[in-house]
């Protein structure tokens, strides 16, 4: 199982085993990560699972759609490294991932 880190605004890190096949908004979910809140259920409708992805694992995560990036524009405190972590999907070469969550979801 791929590791994934969740780190919060302040800090805390939440390391996890995530689950291949599963969006990485999914695995935070199933596994209680604050500030992943996903009212939409990962229909990129709300960006409460907005998160920075890290510049090492960029490529890997791949670019978000043009849906998806448009989302982002409406969305505070976003960054290049923005992405709705409900349009990330788990890989064995995500093992190792680190994504922060934003101040603005707690």
């Amino acid at each position: 199982m791929p590791r994934i880190t969740f780190i919060t605004a302040d800090g805390t890190k939440y390391p996890i085993d995530a689950r291949v096949g599963e969006s990485v908004m999914r695995n935070a979910i199933i596994n209680d990560i604050p500030g992943i809140d996903a009212e939409c259920g990962g229909s990129r409708a709300c960006a409460t699972c907005h998160v920075f992805v890290d510049e090492a694992f960029w490529e890997q995560a791949g670019s978000p759609s043009k849906e998806e990036g448009e989302l982002l524009e409406f969305s505070e405190n976003t960054r290049d490294n923005s992405r709705l972590s409900c349009q990330i999907v788990v890989s064995d070469a995500l093992d190792g991932l680190v994504v922060h969550i934003p101040d603005t979801q707690r």
